[in-house]
């Protein structure tokens, strides 16, 4: 239904605002559907983003998205898989779902020298996954949900 999608996906998204600083950049990682950052560049028509989608088809939706919503410019669609990047310069990393969280979360912290934030949605797997890192972060419960978390790295 249209109300459950809105505050699952869309209100969650949207969790990452007060992270996102005036102006940023944001890569997010496994793009998919456009969750988080596509909302959150509605709402902030000040923020940039690097989309990054390894599916190529994900990566026409996400163009042809961004185009219906008027925010084509304002975003770079990187159809490749994150892995084969070269770390760069952004404000904040993002990355909502992802299947290989654990192959890909060392990847993303290799990134952190080079992004000051990491906002990574999930629930207890990924808790225990950034435990193990010794890193720092900050846990901030998802509204209408008793498992999902944003951390905050």
């Amino acid at each position: 239904p249209p109300a459950e999608f809105a505050v699952r996906h869309v209100l969650e998204s949207l969790l990452a605002l007060p992270f996102i600083g005036e102006g940023a950049t944001v890569v997010d990682v496994g793009s998919g559907a456009g969750l988080p950052v596509i909302p959150c560049l509605v709402v902030r028509p000040d923020v940039k983003a690097v989309l990054v989608e390894s599916s190529q088809k994900k990566a026409v939706f996400l163009r042809e998205a961004l185009s219906r919503l008027g925010r084509r410019e304002a975003a770079r669609v990187v159809a490749e898989r994150f892995e084969k990047l070269e770390p760069t310069r952004a404000d904040v990393l993002t990355c909502r779902a992802l299947e290989r969280f654990k192959e890909v979360l060392p990847q993303m912290l290799a990134w952190a020298s080079r992004v000051p934030t990491l906002l990574l949605f999930g629930g207890e797997a990924l808790r225990k996954s950034l435990e193990l890192t010794g890193l720092m972060f900050e846990a901030v419960h998802v509204p209408e949900s008793e498992r999902r978390f944003l951390f905050v790295v």
